[in-house]
């Protein structure tokens, strides 16, 4: 057998800069919690939305503590102060009616639109490429993550289609990776074609059985479904638990090499 060819390629040109701007309060219409990556190297960027009635704060935390490598974290707070409340707890969108009681069905155009502006002000402002923007959410925070990568997929589909009638193509360009903690779809989608993010679906038992995994699955080109036993977030103390979302991370993160390196790849001779 002929000793395998060894291909040593320099590193590839990236547009986009190690360190990342970092988000401007006069340009993100709510109160955030910004850290760039600590190992000095802005590749990802993984977005927290926190459940109904929390705020960014524990979540901000929580980016911070996973420790992500190449990867800034931005925990968003919701917009609207959940009524009926003397505390800071905040709803991503109405949530309960007059009497104080949840609203079967809800409408996230709010939060929708306000995650329309702040990934459009990342993309263009920030610098951050869509395919390295990752969604984290959990509950109601899921949902508006999940819809949102919807309509900025549904978006680009648009744009992609526009393009055609003229010279030059514009390419689809998915978000990097969703992640919902127990966070369904408020909608059933209808695209011309799955949105192309891939997904993971992190749920307790007796939650998004099964017309609502179905609507994942109707979106998403791409969707893993994780069980575990149990209520409410992930536990840190549970490794079982944060396993399937951390290799899940570890497929879709991107990595940049550094400075000087090579990218080392074996092949047979021809």
């Amino acid at each position: 057998m002929d000793p395998p060819d060894i291909h040593v390629l320099a590193e590839a040109s990236v547009p986009s800069p190690r360190v990342k701007p970092a988000p401007q309060t006069s340009s993100i219409h709510t109160q955030f919690s910004y850290s760039p990556s600590g190992d000095g190297t802005d590749e990802n960027l993984l977005i927290l939305l926190h459940g109904l009635g929390d705020t960014n704060v524990p979540f901000a935390r929580l980016g911070r503590s996973l420790k992500l490598p190449q990867t800034a974290t931005l925990a968003l707070r919701a917009p609207d102060l959940v009524p009926f409340l003397y505390e800071q707890a905040f709803q991503w969108y109405p949530s309960f009616d007059q009497l104080g009681d949840l609203i079967e069905r809800p409408d996230p155009s709010p939060a929708l639109n306000l995650l329309k502006n702040v990934l459009s002000y990342l993309t263009s402002e920030c610098e951050w490429p869509p395919h390295r923007i990752h969604l984290f959410g959990f509950a109601q925070g899921g949902s508006v993550a999940a819809e949102a990568c919807l309509r900025w997929w549904r978006r680009e589909l648009e744009l992609s289609s526009q393009s055609r009638m003229t010279s030059k193509e514009t390419p689809v360009r998915p978000l990097g990776s969703l992640v919902t903690i127990s966070g369904p779809l408020l909608s059933y989608p209808t695209l011309s074609k799955p949105c192309e993010t891939p997904v993971l679906v992190f749920r307790r038992p007796r939650e998004l059985k099964n017309g609502a995994l179905d609507a994942f699955r109707k979106g998403f080109s791409r969707v893993k479904d994780v069980e575990r036993a149990g209520e409410g977030m992930p536990r840190a103390s549970l490794r079982e638990e944060w396993q399937p979302i951390l290799e899940f991370w570890s497929e879709v993160l991107g990595w940049r090499p550094g400075d000087g390196l090579y990218e080392v790849t074996t092949g047979t001779s021809s």
